[in-house]
């Protein structure tokens, strides 16, 4: 009778396609704890080539930080067009990292007055320009009077710069009105703009820069090469919670720069695979390669020179108050 009814339990558990040492064992993959998600930022612009090349590499299914971080963790990668919509990403608690300039890190430092924002390495110097029309209409600082100069984003570093150094000349400069008219408008939509000829001039970063030259005829008038031009900020919550995790990160950074300046050619040709992937635009190996010419990869974080951009953004009308720039700089 026992072995009849051990039969019988044996042929219930198969009509149930149960495995008798599965039914008593953990399901493996529902035991398994959920990956550790990282969000990183980062724009389609050739000054953040680490972020891009990162980014190219996690579609391959060979992601840098993610073998470099440990098993569980998952980078998120979200691509902005410019610095404070990154910032107000950071500030809302939707992202941990991102990969910005150095103004828009420390407007939203003083806006949080230095308790939501680090800056936790450096990233790239150089690769911005002003640039005007070849045709010789702008040839001194005083041609500026009247025209109109496209920046990225109100508030971004480019867009800080161009202001103060408008200012520098003796323009009266406003958000609106003024000697010179500043139009905010996103690097996608300034190369058709200054063809057409709706804007003057374009104060602007890589490769934007090299295609104002190479497809619309332009010239550079001025570049600051070894001004600061993209850092890595994170969330000061990200640094204080997750400290040794951000530690690895900027770690993994560091070496992807050096990488990078160790193989430039095959880094430019993912740059350019990124930059396609993201814009639907495939640029021409030379455009790239002239962009990066502009361009110094680095990942010392900016322990000097943010009271310039501190005082910069004062004259450009853009930070209201004195700034504490202290905590701002923080290495995990």
């Amino acid at each position: 009778m026992r072995r009849y009814l051990g039969l019988g339990l044996l042929v219930l558990l198969g009509a149930a396609g149960c495995d008798p040492a599965a039914a008593r064992a953990p399901d493996a993959a529902a035991a398994a704890p959920p990956p550790t998600v990282l969000r990183v930022g980062h724009f389609p612009n050739v000054t953040h080539a680490q972020a891009l090349v990162a980014h190219a590499l996690t579609r391959r299914g060979r992601g840098w930080f993610e073998a470099r971080l440990g098993t569980g963790v998952e980078i998120q990668w979200h691509v902005y067009n410019a610095g404070p919509s990154a910032m107000e990403a950071i500030l809302a608690g939707a992202l941990d990292v991102t990969y910005v300039g150095p103004n828009p890190a420390l407007n939203a430092h003083l806006r949080s007055r230095g308790d939501e924002v680090r800056i936790i390495a450096g990233s790239a110097v150089g690769g911005a320009a002003l640039v005007v029309p070849g045709d010789g209409r702008i040839a001194t600082a005083a041609d500026f009077r009247g025209r109109r100069v496209a920046t990225p984003q109100l508030g971004n570093t480019q867009d800080v710069a161009c202001r103060d150094w408008l200012i520098g000349q003796g323009f009266a400069v406003r958000q609106t009105g003024g000697d010179v008219t500043v139009l905010p408008i996103a690097n996608p939509d300034q190369l058709a703009a200054f063809q057409q000829r709706q804007i003057d001039a374009v104060w602007t970063v890589e490769p934007w820069v090299s295609r104002l030259l190479l497809e619309a005829g332009g010239r550079v008038f001025l570049e600051e090469p070894e001004a600061v031009t993209t850092v890595l900020a994170a969330s000061a919550a990200a640094v204080r919670d997750r400290r040794e995790l951000m530690r690895r990160f900027v770690a993994a950074h560091a070496e992807l720069t050096a990488w990078m300046i160790a193989h430039p050619l095959e880094a430019q040709e993912i740059v350019r695979e990124e930059l396609a992937a993201e814009t639907r635009t495939v640029l021409p190996a030379a455009t790239v390669r002239l962009a990066f010419g502009r361009l110094r990869l680095t990942s010392t974080p900016p322990r000097v020179g943010l009271e310039r951009f501190v005082a910069a953004a004062r004259r450009a009308g853009v930070l209201k108050e004195a700034a504490d720039t202290r905590r701002l700089v923080e290495e995990p």
